[in-house]
């Protein structure tokens, strides 16, 4: 068999493989590790078919799924998850930054109407919706419109999602509407929190609702760090990158996005510091890893070449 065939053959392996490992895992009791390596693998697998903007793209379409399968894993046993979750610390956190009452409860207070929604409530939640977008918008964005960003664009914003997911393993920790849930956001005072995405959800889309926030759900007990704002916030300085008007686009939508997800009730404000944290990390390392990043790049268009060559 010529080499050309065998590197491809096997890049056809890896890929089925990494696909469907995550698919085959409680049935073949696969190992996390495993199940994420086989899945983590399919991008690079892609590096034996010829260059261009489809394989980009599937690119990232499958760096996705490797997350979305590492995101969602720790909930495959629910009962082992609930037994480590951490719920009071960002609790206690929010509070002593609040004075006592924790910003979500002081905004919603000030700003909301019980039974109802304002008009600016509702943005808040379109901009929660509108993150499922938003980072890959950005990586699409840079592809076609600013394709010698792409590259490094691409690499940061799904970094930033990889090494976010770590903490999710790590420090599995609930969001504020679980605390209030558990009666541990009461301070004595009403009203109580609000989750307001699932209420207006409910009502914007009625019957849908529910498979919808089926899908997108996944683990309801990932709260630590943000990634919703730490990729909002990567995808802004990707955005600066390319222009002006962009980058005001990009940190308006960060902005907007960051106070959405605290006075929701989806995040504390510790899980936004801890969000700016890891973006900011990444954006600082960039230089620094650049050579790293090049010579990855250097191995990739090897296997491109010799899986290309003919016999």
């Amino acid at each position: 068999m010529p080499r050309s065939t065998a590197i491809r053959a096997a890049a056809c392996t890896v890929l089925a493989a990494g696909l469907a490992a995550p698919l085959l895992r409680r049935r073949l009791r696969l190992k996390p590790p495993v199940v994420i390596a086989a899945a983590a693998a399919t991008p690079f697998a892609l590096a034996a078919f010829p260059r261009g903007r489809a394989r980009d793209v599937g690119m990232c379409v499958l760096q996705m799924y490797a997350y979305v399968v590492t995101y969602k894993m720790p909930n495959d046993d629910p009962e082992k998850l609930m037994a480590r979750v951490r719920v009071e610390y960002p609790v206690k956190a929010d509070r002593f930054l609040g004075r006592g009452t924790t910003p979500t409860l002081r905004l919603q207070r000030a700003l909301s109407t019980p039974a109802r929604f304002n008009r600016f409530e509702k943005v808040l939640v379109w901009s929660h919706w509108v993150w499922f977008a938003f980072p890959h918008g950005t990586v699409a964005y840079t592809l076609f419109r600013h394709r010698d960003q792409f590259p490094v664009a691409a690499a940061r914003i799904y970094a930033t999602f990889d090494l976010g997911v770590i903490g999710y393993w790590a420090i599995p920790t609930a969001p504020p509407w679980f605390a209030a849930q558990r009666g541990l956001m009461e301070d004595g005072r009403t009203p109580e929190l609000r989750r307001m995405m699932v209420e207006y959800g409910e009502q914007f889309w009625k019957q849908g609702w529910a498979p919808l926030y089926g899908v997108l759900g996944g683990n309801p007990l990932a709260a630590m760090p943000s990634l919703h704002f730490a990729t909002s916030v990567t995808a802004a300085h990707v955005l600066s990158d390319t222009g002006k008007v962009a980058g005001a686009f990009g940190w308006a939508y960060a902005a907007t996005l960051g106070l959405a997800l605290v006075y929701l009730g989806e995040h504390y404000v510790v899980d936004l510091a801890a969000g700016l944290a890891l973006a900011e990390t990444i954006q600082a390392a960039q230089p620094r890893l650049t050579p790293a990043a090049r010579r990855l790049s250097r191995v990739l268009q090897t296997i491109e070449a010799k899986a290309q060559v003919r016999a």
